[in-house]
């Protein structure tokens, strides 16, 4: 049978309270008392239950994270960014998707409710912002990893610029040349589908080349609907030499559907996406793309709460980490090997 703190209390003759207390470094306690627990607690090679001590200090050493699915093609690097920073300040995470909707919520909301962990990481299953805002309010520390420029103020955030992201895309696309461009955007409900729609429509604009409204078609950043939306445009006469599209799925569909239409990328099309997903590197030709810092996003996110716990406020402003555009072959760019 495994050693408790009653049997420690027993041998050294003390009660459950003072075992407690030589564990936890709580209150004034006799040395000679204090010595014979720990010669006893060594003795019976008791060891005690880590979440019982994290409890009795008011901290679990946890950190929670709520994700919508670990489907998403970009959700790894940002779960890795924020386990690297927990796994080194040896914090635990606590994982949590709501793959079955209310359910999922309901579970989540239990182990809130337990304290099951110290603070929340969030990357926002879409309707349960006011939820996780009134968690917030009530006490719990949280940290919203921004990845549709929602932005709220009233909790703290990271994010990056899909904007200016998309006006680097815009400006790549000009300097090779391509005056035409065809935009398959994301859900329109998301910020930062509007946020990359304006960034590259501003740059072709204030360059004299608008784009007209028939070559900006709907989209759900899928691989599905980047095919659809080049064979819509194929099917309707659209003139274009380039595509941007919102993610790299749809892009990587929308190369598909110009391979097969006898087009060929880049000579006849130039393709970019946005994320620069794992895969951006590996298709065929590699994707240029609009560079997301998703890891760097679940560090900082990761780190702020850390930082809070040890007394630091946690920030009243976004926190933003610029997004970069990365050239491949399939605008041109010289292929390089990459890991």
């Amino acid at each position: 049978m495994p050693i408790t703190i009653a049997d420690v209390a027993a041998r050294a003759q003390v009660s459950k309270t003072t075992v407690s207390r030589v564990l936890n470094g709580k209150g004034e306690l006799d040395a000679s008392t204090a010595a014979r627990v720990r010669a006893v607690i060594e003795e019976l090679g008791y060891v005690p239950s880590s979440r019982a001590v994290g409890l009795a200090r008011g901290r679990t050493r946890v950190v929670g994270m709520l994700v919508p699915s670990l489907t998403w093609p970009w959700i790894g690097e940002v779960l890795q960014g924020a386990v690297d920073v927990l796994e080194t300040e040896r914090y635990g995470l606590l994982l949590f998707t709501c793959n079955r909707g209310e359910e999922s919520m309901r579970q989540f909301s239990a182990q809130v409710s337990a304290k099951s962990f110290d603070g929340l990481l969030v990357i926002e299953p879409e309707g349960t912002l006011d939820h996780i805002a009134t968690l917030h309010a009530r006490g719990l520390p949280v940290v919203l990893i921004d990845d549709r420029d929602v932005q709220p103020g009233r909790i703290p955030s990271v994010g990056t610029t899909h904007f200016t992201g998309a006006r680097a895309a815009a400006r790549h696309l000009l300097e090779i040349g391509r005056r035409r461009p065809l935009v398959i955007a994301g859900p329109a409900r998301f910020g930062c589908t509007v946020q990359r729609l304006d960034g590259f429509a501003t740059e072709y604009a204030e360059a004299g080349h608008p784009i007209p409204a028939e070559n900006v078609l709907p989209g759900d950043f899928t691989i599905a609907c980047g095919a659809a939306a080049v064979t819509a445009a194929l099917a309707a006469g659209l003139q274009f030499d380039s595509i941007f599209a919102h993610n790299d799925l749809s892009a990587v569909g929308a190369m598909r559907a110009v391979l097969d239409s006898g087009r060929r990328i880049p000579q006849d099309v130039a393709v970019v996406g946005f994320d620069d997903i794992p895969l951006a590197a590996h298709t065929q030709p590699p994707l240029s793309t609009v560079h997301q810092p998703l890891r760097e996003m679940g560090e900082a996110a990761a780190r702020t709460l850390l930082a809070h716990f040890e007394g630091s406020p946690l920030p009243n402003r976004p926190t933003v980490i610029p997004a970069t555009f990365v050239a491949r072959a399939s605008t041109g760019a010289s292929p390089l090997i990459e890991e």
